[in-house]
């Protein structure tokens, strides 16, 4: 008696073995569609103009990934222009400047539109300076042109604790801001210079870039929030709008007339993360505070 030939692997899993044939199908097709738009530049007859899309959101702090994002799309002859979504309350200073010299960066090489989200104040409305153009919804709250630092003090609860810290400087400014005892009238004035020094950084740059003059730039420069509406009416920005004329802003400079394809940048995936962030109650590295100066736009 012959042996009884043994089933093939799709004959004893013909359920995984056609979920791997569909895999397999997807990443030839990913594979082919990448390879046509290289080819092509991402002109092909089934491709419209392309034009890139910047997303900042959240707090500006870590602007590592933007900036290269930014650097490939500035890179790109394919692509024509860039729409910079901007939905941030602000962040560091420097990482904010940092922010700001790549989207002048972008914009001496092809046109950059920025399309203010519910909130690009501050640090968000500092980065926009940086546009062809800025467009802002209504109620959008921009402005808060200033600059703020948090030094926390726990002296009190040292006291409480019998709790006492000795340090050693090298110099009286050396430990300015100590969270460990009160500051004195000398350090709070050089602190201070620190804010105003900054602070002037801020404020000329909104008055070079947007063609204002210093006093009627200082004279809303207060910290203040303004909707959509009245930093158009002050010339902080240039319409009133949403995505949807920065867009239409974007293909007229840019001379498109047709749909274009919106070039986002790509996502990694992150199931994995997220799911032992929330098995182990951790925080993403970019919600931690670090005790100690923060300065924000």
């Amino acid at each position: 008696m012959l042996p009884t030939a043994r089933p093939s692997f799709s004959q004893r899993h013909p359920f995984i073995f056609g979920f791997l044939l569909i895999l397999a199908a997807v990443a030839l097709f990913m594979g082919a569609s990448a390879a046509l738009r290289h080819l092509t530049g991402g002109t092909g007859p089934f491709a419209g103009p392309r034009v890139g899309v910047v997303r900042v959101e959240g707090m500006i702090a870590d602007i590592s990934k933007t900036t290269a994002w930014m650097d490939t799309l500035r890179d790109d002859p394919s692509v024509r222009g860039v729409l910079l979504r901007v939905d941030s309350p602000g962040g560091g200073v420097a990482a904010s400047q940092e922010l700001l010299d790549a989207v002048r960066r972008m914009a001496q090489v092809k046109p950059v539109v920025v399309s203010m989200g519910t909130v690009a104040a501050s640090g968000g409305y500092y980065i926009s300076l940086g546009a062809t153009r800025v467009i802002a919804n209504p109620a959008t709250l921009t402005g808060s042109i200033g600059v703020k630092m948090e030094l926390p003090n726990v002296q009190g609860l040292m006291d409480k604790l019998g709790l006492a810290r000795q340090t050693l400087v090298s110099g009286d400014m050396k430990d300015a801001g100590s969270p460990f005892r009160a500051m004195t009238p000398q350090e709070r004035e050089y602190l201070q210079s620190l804010v105003m020094d900054m602070y002037d950084q801020f404020v000329t740059e909104v008055a070079n870039s947007r063609n204002l003059p210093v006093e009627k730039v200082r004279a809303v420069a207060d910290g203040r929030a303004l909707t959509g509406r009245q930093a158009h009416e002050l010339g902080l920005v240039d319409a009133p709008g949403g995505m949807d004329v920065a867009m239409t802003d974007l293909q007229q400079l840019c001379g498109i007339t047709e749909r274009p394809v919106l070039v986002e940048q790509p996502k990694p995936s992150s199931w994995l993360r997220d799911a032992l962030e929330s098995v182990l109650d951790l925080q993403p590295a970019s919600r931690v505070v670090t005790p100690g100066f923060l300065y924000v736009y």
